[in-house]
């Protein structure tokens, strides 16, 4: 009974490397293949492969621009984008917009303010005294970096100088403003997959 268990294990174990070898050689170079190498092989999705969800770790390329389609970031050419999906680590309209996605993927997300940056608030502009900015940076657009109350950091721009009183913008800079994503992903990792 062993001996048969362990010939059929041999068999199984000898078609499948014949059904491996001969797939491999069905792709060598030279074959006359039309199969294209898997290098200059466009990515496409795969049924198999992890579809974005909760607690997947994420890599994407993305282009983003305003609404008047002006260019404001991309990571094309460079390292891609690694976040972990339902973390908040990127905006929440494109993190809705990617759920479900697989690698290889692309598509293209616009997305109103309330789901990016939030409106531009009112409040978030404030006016300091002149001597609490320092004189170099009391210039219309210079990037300031305070701190609130709570200790977290604040980002502020300049707004407007004027004789006694510095005006400052705390609104994010794309605060207000309608984003458009082109996206690919170029990679995913279910939850459960992590080591």
């Amino acid at each position: 009974m062993k001996r048969t268990r362990y010939v059929s294990m041999l068999t199984t174990t000898l078609v499948m490397i014949l059904a491996l070898t001969a797939s491999l050689s069905g792709c060598s170079p030279g074959s006359g293949s039309s199969t294209v190498p898997p290098e200059t092989a466009p990515v496409k999705a795969k049924t198999g492969d992890p579809a974005i969800g909760n607690g997947s770790t994420v890599k994407l390329e993305y282009t983003l621009t305003d609404d008047k389609g002006a260019l404001l970031d991309t990571n094309k050419e460079k390292e891609p984008l690694v976040y972990t999906h339902g973390q908040g680590q990127i905006i929440p309209g494109l993190e809705k917009a990617l759920i479900g996605l697989r690698t290889g993927d692309a598509k293209h997300v616009v997305i109103p303010p309330e789901e990016a940056y939030g409106p531009i608030r009112p409040e978030a502009v404030i006016e300091v005294p002149k001597e609490r900015i320092p004189e170099k940076l009391q210039t219309v657009g210079a990037h300031l970096v305070a701190q609130r109350k709570d200790g977290q950091p604040m980002q502020a721009f300049v707004k407007e100088v004027k004789e006694k009183t510095v005006v400052l913008d705390t609104n994010h800079p794309l605060a207000g403003k309608v984003l458009t994503f082109d996206v690919t992903i170029v990679g995913v990792e279910a939850a459960q997959e992590k080591k």
